[in-house]
């Protein structure tokens, strides 16, 4: 990547390490995005309540994320970044534009619902949170780095703190799913070996438990010729 290429997360082996955490992330979002337009486009029938379970789970986590970046990340960023104020303003909106995509997945996986509402939401959802995650990056990566490493640990940390237990037991498995090696070095090194540990253990097997219905989808039935 050239000097002149936007910073993203679709380029992580070229970011600076100190925020390969906060790419990892949007990189999990865009995954499971995608993961929810597969189960939707595949087949009839209502999905499992197992889908719905990891739906919401994936909702609280998005939910936490952008309620973070607006109560902790952007006000540091608008005291300690030079320009970064009305680069934010640019972006403004575009969390409420995403709850409303998310509102509209919430309501087509209702019991009750017609499957086929699924399909639409989904796909609007996937086009919403892939433009609004690209904007981002554009003013913030940027901003990272000027703060720099030992600045930008000290925000992280308090980000963290915000996390509410549920969201905060499954972000390591889900950040680290899939994940570049590298990036997860970088990421793994900043976390405690106790919380290591039981990410690599309890907390992943939870995770994959969690996932498990997505991944193999029970079979829907067919509609009849």
């Amino acid at each position: 990547m050239t000097g002149t290429e936007p910073m993203t997360s679709e380029h992580l082996p070229s970011l600076p390490g100190h925020f390969h955490g906060f790419a990892l992330m949007h990189i999990a979002m865009r995954r499971d995005a995608a993961r929810l337009v597969a189960v939707a486009r595949s087949g009839p029938g209502a999905p499992t309540g197992g889908v719905v379970t990891w739906w919401h789970s994936l909702r609280e986590v998005i939910d936490w994320h952008h309620h973070s970046e607006d109560a902790v990340l952007w006000p540091e960023l608008r005291r300690a970044v030079p320009g970064f104020d009305r680069a934010a303003d640019a972006i403004d909106g575009d969390h409420q534009r995403l709850d409303a995509a998310m509102d509209a997945v919430g309501a087509a996986l209702r019991p009750g619902v017609d499957p086929a509402a699924l399909r639409p939401a989904a796909d609007a959802f996937a086009a919403v949170l892939r433009d609004h995650l690209a904007a981002e990056e554009r003013i913030a990566f940027p901003a990272f780095t000027a703060l720099g490493a030992t600045r930008y640990a000290s925000v992280e940390r308090r980000l963290l703190r915000t996390a509410p237990p549920g969201v905060l037991g499954r972000l390591q498995p889900w950040m680290f799913d899939g994940a570049d090696p590298a990036a997860r070095a970088h990421v793994t090194a900043t976390i405690p070996p106790p919380v290591r540990l039981l990410g690599r253990t309890v907390l992943r097997r939870r995770y994959e438990r969690l996932l498990a219905p997505v991944l193999r989808p029970v079979p829907r039935p067919q509609e009849k010729p």
